[in-house]
């Protein structure tokens, strides 16, 4: 008869030695090595996704975003206001509200959802496509553009600087829209950023290059070598194979634990069905139940464990960021 702890040793060699399939389990490896994890560190950004639909349905979309999916709902103003409030009493210290999509300008109260936060001092990140939905907005943008400045910040999803590859990911007559959007932003002084995908064989020194001469035809004043200015993210594709990672990878890939975007944010979905908001620990795990966290952003100071490809893929080995 085993004793209680020789028994548990056991069970944990058995349990290390099990081969698993990979993002299987979510402490140990396919080949049984202790999963990487993020501890909370402070946080400074919250993410709210203003719901799925989507003017576009775009080929790679990683939330699947389209003028049909409205598996996450339109957010309400009541409800992010309640996670305001919830900052405030608990002292968090949050520099950033940022909203995604779907398409953010869809909702409704996009326009409010803005300028409660833009309010209350908090600097207020949108991402957009810059396309018809945005710019039946102008006129309500412009005010808020008068009253905060540059603390309003909106950034625009240019897959890349060809036509070509755009339309390619973004379908037909959608890149000279989106372009009179930036023109639009740009002349009216918003502070604007612009997020690109690494594609194919074009290195990001190239791909920035090509940007640099686009922004100037279009008489934007954006720096295509600064990061804040034009975002290339890591391309995420559940088809290929990426590695695990584990502990020891951060001392072999000179990396942190505290640089990972789950260290110091947290996103907000309202999934259809659900009375109330949930907690997620990232933007690209909207549907993935193991990453939710709760319904408070209290209750969402957790450890997470790097148990998913895009974690891999985009965050620790594609060095991206949203908060970028």
């Amino acid at each position: 008869m085993l004793s209680h702890d020789a028994s548990a040793n056991l069970s944990k060699m058995l349990e290390t030695e099990r081969v698993y399939k990979k993002f299987q389990h979510p402490k140990i490896t396919a080949k049984g090595e202790e999963r990487a994890y993020v501890d909370p560190t402070q946080l400074e950004t919250l993410w709210i996704n203003t719901g799925t639909l989507c003017n576009l349905a775009c080929e790679n979309c990683y939330i699947e975003s389209s003028p049909t999916n409205d598996r996450l709902v339109y957010i309400k103003h009541d409800e992010v206001k309640s996670f305001l409030q919830e900052i405030k009493e608990k002292n968090y210290p949050v520099k950033e509200i940022a909203y995604t999509g779907g398409e953010p300008f869809m909702n409704p109260e996009i326009v409010s959802l803005l300028e409660t936060p833009l309010k209350e001092s908090f600097e207020v990140l949108v991402l957009s496509n810059a396309m018809k939905p945005m710019m039946l907005k102008k006129n309500q943008l412009l005010e808020l553009q008068k009253k905060y400045k540059d603390k309003l910040k909106i950034r625009i999803s240019l897959d890349h600087h060809s036509k070509e590859l755009h339309e390619k990911e973004r379908g037909p007559k959608t890149f000279d829209k989106a372009l009179e959007g930036i023109s639009f932003l740009a002349q009216n002084n918003f502070k604007i950023s612009i997020a690109s995908r690494s594609f194919g064989k074009e290195s990001e020194t190239e791909c920035r290059q090509h940007f640099s001469k686009l922004f100037d035809t279009l008489n934007v004043k954006l720096d295509a070598s600064n990061p804040s200015d034009l975002i290339v993210f890591a391309e995420m594709d559940q088809s290929k194979a990426v590695p695990e990672i584990t502990t020891a990878c951060w001392d072999i890939l000179g990396k942190k634990p505290e640089q990972i975007m789950c260290a110091n944010s947290r996103m907000v979905v309202k999934r259809k069905g659900d009375k109330v908001p949930k907690v997620l620990a990232c933007t690209l795990l909207a549907y993935q139940k193991e990453f939710e966290l709760g319904e408070t952003l209290e209750e969402s100071q957790k450890r997470i464990y790097l148990n998913h490809q895009y974690c891999s893929q985009f965050c620790v080995l594609g060095s991206s960021s949203c908060s970028a």
